[in-house]
Order: C-alpha cells, then sequence, then structure tokens
C-alpha cells in the first residue's frame, strides 16, 4: 500500500525531540564553565538570603518576606534552564525530549509568571509602607502578605497550565524539530509549529498583557506616587532612605519585566537572535543580580550576613 497523504501527516505531527540551540563548539569548555559559574552564584546568593531570612528574627517583615520568597523563585527558576544549557553546552547535545521539553516549558511559564506578580506586590508593600506609614503594620498585616505571595505562587502556575496544554497540542513538521531558543519557551515552539497557530498566539499575547504588562503599569503608576510622596519629605536624609529602598525594586523591574515583554507581546518583526538576548536577560540576568540589588545593598540583610558568617566560622575553629 502507497505511503498515503494521511499518514505522511500523521508522521509528521509526531514530533519525538526538540533541537535547541547551542553555543559555538569551539568555547563550549569556556562557556560551560560561565553557566555553571553563574548557576553557583544564583544558588549561593539567593540561598544565603532566604536562609538568613529565615534565620533571623528581626527581618521577620513583610518586606523580608517578599524577598526571600524572591530568593526561592529565582533559584527555581533559574534551575529550569540553567541546567539543561550547561549540560548542552559541554556535550554538544542539542536534543530534549519533547516531554521534557514541555516540562521545563510549563516550570519556566509558572515561576516567571509568579515572579510578574510578586514584583507588583512588593511594589505595593513599598507603597504603604512609605505612603502610609502608620497603617503598614495594620494594613501588612500577617494573613495578607502571606496570602499575597501564595496569590503570586498561585497565579504563575494556574496561567502557566493554559500555556502548557495549547503548545502540547501543536503540530510540527519534523520528527526532530528546531527551535531557535536554547531552552523550551512559548514563543520558539510556536514559531516553529506547521500548523496554524493564531489561537495559541492570541492566547500568548491576551495573557502575557494581563499578567505581564498590567503589573508592570501598576508598578510605575504606584511608583510614581510613592516618588511624590518622597518628594515632599523634608530630611534629606529620610528623602535618600526612602530612595534608596525603591531604587533596588526599579532597578529589577526595568531589567525584567522590560526582557519579558519585549518577547512575550514586543512588535513583531525583529530578528530572533534578539529575542533570544532578551529572553537570556531575564531568565539568567535577573536571578544573578536579585540578591546584589536587593539585599546586599541593604544594611539590615548585610549586617544579618555578617552574624551568620561569623557564626559559622567560630563554629568551624
Amino acid at each position: 500500500m502507497p505511503f498515503t497523504a494521511v499518514q505522511e501527516y500523521e508522521n509528521q505531527t509526531i514530533v519525538k525531540n526538540i533541537l535547541l540551540l547551542n553555543f559555538s563548539n569551539d568555547w563550549s569548555i569556556i562557556i560551560s564553565f560561565l553557566l555553571s559559574l553563574i548557576y553557583c552564584t544564583i544558588l549561593i546568593g539567593n540561598f544565603c538570603i532566604f536562609i538568613v531570612i529565615r534565620v533571623e528574627t528581626h527581618l521577620h517583615t513583610p518586606m523580608y518576606f517578599f524577598l526571600s520568597n524572591l530568593s526561592a523563585l529565582d533559584i527555581c527558576y533559574s534551575s529550569t534552564t540553567l541546567p539543561t544549557m550547561i549540560f548542552n553546552s559541554a556535550t554538544g547535545n542539542k536534543k530534549i525530549s519533547f516531554v521534557k521539553c514541555i516540562a521545563q516549558l510549563y516550570l519556566f511559564v509558572s515561576l516567571g509568571g509568579a515572579e510578574c506578580i510578586l514584583l507588583a506586590v512588593m511594589a505595593y508593600d513599598r507603597f504603604v509602607a512609605i505612603c502610609n506609614p502608620l497603617r503598614y503594620p495594620v494594613v501588612m498585616n500577617v494573613k495578607l502578605y502571606v496570602s499575597l505571595a501564595a496569590a503570586s505562587w498561585l497565579s504563575g502556575f494556574f496561567n502557566s497550565i493554559l500555556h502548557t496544554v495549547m503548545t502540547s497540542r501543536l503540530k510540527f513538521c519534523h520528527l526532530e524539530e528546531s527551535v531557535d531558543h536554547f531552552y523550551c519557551d512559548v514563543p520558539p515552539l510556536v514559531q516553529a509549529a506547521c500548523n496554524p497557530t493564531k489561537t495559541s498566539k492570541i492566547l500568548l499575547y491576551v495573557i502575557s498583557v494581563f499578567l505581564g504588562f498590567t503589573p508592570f503599569l501598576y508598578i510605575v503608576m504606584t511608583y510614581a506616587q510613592i516618588i511624590s510622596t518622597i518628594m515632599k519629605i523634608k530630611s534629606s536624609a529620610g528623602r535618600w532612605k526612602a530612595f534608596s529602598t525603591c531604587s533596588s525594586h526599579l532597578m529589577v523591574v526595568t531589567v525584567f519585566y522590560s526582557t519579558a515583554n519585549l518577547n512575550y507581546i514586543g512588535p513583531t518583526g525583529y530578528s530572533a537572535e534578539l529575542e533570544t538576548f532578551a529572553s537570556l536577560l531575564y531568565s539568567i540576568l535577573t536571578p544573578v543580580v536579585n540578591p546584589i540589588i536587593y539585599c546586599l545593598r541593604n544594611k539590615e540583610v548585610k549586617g544579618a550576613l555578617r552574624k551568620y558568617f561569623r557564626r559559622f566560622y567560630y563554629m568551624a575553629y
């Protein structure tokens, strides 16, 4: 019996492996070492912040509770992509099974969406602390800030279910499909699909606007009010303290949201290289700089870290 068109179509749609981008073979050892160094930096930095905030009782405040959640998110977030990138670079193996690819996509989108919401929650925390300082202990009670953190995590995981289901149902033209990315994400898989992807693209755009651009717009509006309040502080020392508290948050927000929004809801037509570079910024750079920007510039956290490491030093000797 001849090979029918139906059989050909079925063979084309059963994808077994995804072929990811890989770094240059000439630089594979150096790149693997650099990626491993970055990953270790992320793990050590964020683990230290998380543990210190959990151990030191004077850091058990809403702001530091959210920071500990951010550190946990960054550990999980980077762990979904960097180990695969390190392995692929070291071995030259670009293949990842479609099942593993979908699992990686689900975790990556879940944790990225959770971070989008958590950054907005942290902006609200700073707004109440600076614009309504007398009501801060009442407004940001334990029940509220725990609920806000839990809502951030849950919103990311529920949002990712839609993306994962839609992406897993895409049809591909080869048993081993190549994508222009170093890990599995929604946009490159949608671009690689050979069946109509209009529904997937609309869903990606709508949810990305809701979960990515809307929190960013809220943060911008919130910080406009915060800056207006800070400018009314008569003491220059008070203004500087308030600005230093908020500037770190704005730095992270600018890097994270600008690159993520460019990748998911940015204008079409820009090169695949720019899209890949933007995605590497928010998936790798942000977890690296978060401990530095948020905590290592903070006197209370630096003091707690010195105390913590001094305690280990004396225990060792």
